[in-house]
């Protein structure tokens, strides 16, 4: 197994790219197992929240080039298609599940690395972290959605700059950018990624879902479409019994219990 999955009782569900020797590049396994992980988490209903890292020094580091390069000097085209649409399926997934996510980058995320870590909603960093959409390096174009997250947090023009360039950033510029949501030491950077899930785990976890959906779905949208959907959105949520538990322990000066209704 390439991809492993560990579910805690607090319902953070931490998906670990195991490939360490090879800075866990995405071969076609990898990618495949990948998305057949992150497809599985978003439907199971113990998890609240999902954390994403890599095993080692590496978050991850793109594509599996060597085994790119035999695809493509042997015209195989549908293994080449097959990597591009398993990433297209893992950050689609990410992106419309609803639960909040996270990447823990412990390394570099480069290539399809960086735009998998892109397509989590936050990303917690070791200082020992790199970002970059390198593809340009090495002629080619950028895939696993970075075309579309990247100018949506820096702007056009930076998103242009670094993809055009394949320049590679440290986390102190990852988090002037607002790449990366918070920096911290190595050694407390799974724990503090876990902790940062753990705030949104104990959360009633339909507001959330609909206020992901709603930031997202704002960018196309003008002020009036949005203030309806706040209007439908709010008036859906005071319906369930979590918004009532909300209330109930915010007037009795108590930590709510949230159960998901």
């Amino acid at each position: 197994m390439l991809v492993r999955l560990d579910v805690d009782d607090d319902g953070i569900g931490t998906i670990t790219l195991d490939r360490p020797d090879k800075l866990n590049a995405l071969s076609n396994e990898l990618s495949k197992e990948l998305a057949e992980t992150v497809l599985r988490v978003a439907g199971d209903s113990r998890v609240r929240a999902v954390v994403i890292t890599g095993a080692g020094r590496a978050f991850c580091a793109g594509g599996d080039i060597e085994s790119m390069r035999a695809h493509a000097q042997a015209q195989d085209w549908t293994s080449l298609r097959d990597i591009i649409q398993a990433g297209a399926t893992v950050v689609e997934t990410l992106y419309t599940m609803p639960k909040p996510t996270v990447a823990a980058i412990n390394g570099p995320a480069v290539g399809a690395g960086g735009s998998l870590a892109l397509a989590c909603d936050f990303r917690i960093a070791s200082e020992a972290a790199s970002f970059g959409l390198v593809f340009s390096r090495i002629g080619l174009h950028p895939d696993w959605g970075g075309a579309f997250f990247l100018p949506r947090m820096v702007g056009t023009a930076k998103a242009l700059e670094l993809i055009l360039s394949g320049d590679i950033i440290d986390a102190a510029e990852g988090a002037r950018l607002g790449i990366f949501n918070r920096v911290t030491d190595a050694e407390h950077l799974q724990s503090t990624a876990r902790e940062f899930a753990a705030t949104f785990a104990a959360k009633a976890p339909l507001p959330l879902t609909l206020a992901r959906q709603a930031v997202h779905n704002s960018v196309n949208m003008s002020l009036k479409e949005v203030l309806a959907l706040e209007v439908e959105n709010q008036l859906r949520i005071f319906l369930t019994a979590d918004a009532q538990e909300g209330i109930r322990a915010f007037l009795e000066k108590r930590r709510p219990s949230f159960s998901g209704v």
